[in-house]
């Protein structure tokens, strides 16, 4: 069973993470940035992957600027076979991966089930969770090197609590993406590896504003309010797969 932590209980405090390995997918822009800037802020040596080398490179820039350290990975996750090779190169690297943040996603058609385009359903089922799979399968044995190593998947509330009309794609693919993570969880209880759920709630992305056009942005929270989250789930050791919840923390004053 997934565990709701205690969200008062837990430490906002930046963690120290130097020396330790980073892995985030979707790292250019939105939530993915936000998590790589606070990973590096604390410490962390960040891979970043996405899609868009521009992107990585002014992240590049601003780890650097405030001190941090970073590698760019420009790589489309559910092209060819880029994520077995991106394991085997990161094998003959490194020593370990400590962190994985499984982020990048796509928002698929919002559209009833019946409508959707059978490409744009697989496109997002690909990306939201083979790709994640895929990653697991490549990294395991890196991130089972780790003393202390740390699986963090993005999910939503749509594809976790509530079902919601016309989100058939997203929420499928999160649903499924959460017993993934879960399953994971529940395979590693005895070894050093802890698994994480993180549910943001909406934020002020791209996603977002796609998704809903006319909501002001300035309402939501920036990205960079998960880094408490974020820190708590690379930090805290857990029996079997937690699910930590953004509102839930913001209604405890933690982030």
């Amino acid at each position: 069973m997934i565990q709701h932590p205690d969200a008062a209980a837990a430490s906002a405090a930046i963690p120290d993470l130097s020396g330790k390995t980073a892995l985030v997918t979707g790292a250019s822009r939105g939530i993915g940035r936000a998590l790589s800037l606070a990973l590096a802020g604390a410490g962390a040596h960040v891979l970043a992957l996405a899609r868009t080398s521009g992107g990585l490179e002014e992240l590049d820039d601003e780890i650097k600027a405030a001190g941090g350290s970073a590698s760019l990975i420009p790589l489309d996750l559910v092209e060819g076979d880029g994520i077995e090779k991106l394991g085997a190169a990161l094998l003959q690297r490194f020593e370990a991966l400590d962190i994985l943040v499984g982020n990048a996603a796509i928002l698929g058609d919002l559209a009833p089930l019946s409508d959707i385009d059978a490409k744009v359903w697989q496109a997002t089922m690909n990306l939201n969770v083979n790709a994640n799979w895929r990653l697991i399968r490549a990294l395991d044995p890196l991130l089972q090197r780790s003393p202390d190593g740390r699986a963090v998947f993005i999910t939503s509330r749509v594809g976790g609590e509530l079902a919601r009309a016309y989100w058939g794609a997203y929420g499928v693919s999160k649903a499924a993406l959460e017993m993934l993570a879960a399953t994971y969880a529940e395979e590693n209880r005895n070894t050093n590896l802890s698994v994480a759920i993180i549910d943001p709630g909406p934020m002020r992305t791209a996603m977002r504003a796609r998704a809903m056009p006319g909501e002001k942005p300035e309402t939501l929270p920036e990205p960079a309010a998960l880094a408490p989250l974020l820190y708590h789930a690379v930090t805290a050791k857990a029996d079997g797969p937690v699910r930590l919840v953004f509102r839930e923390w913001r209604e405890a004053g933690k982030a």
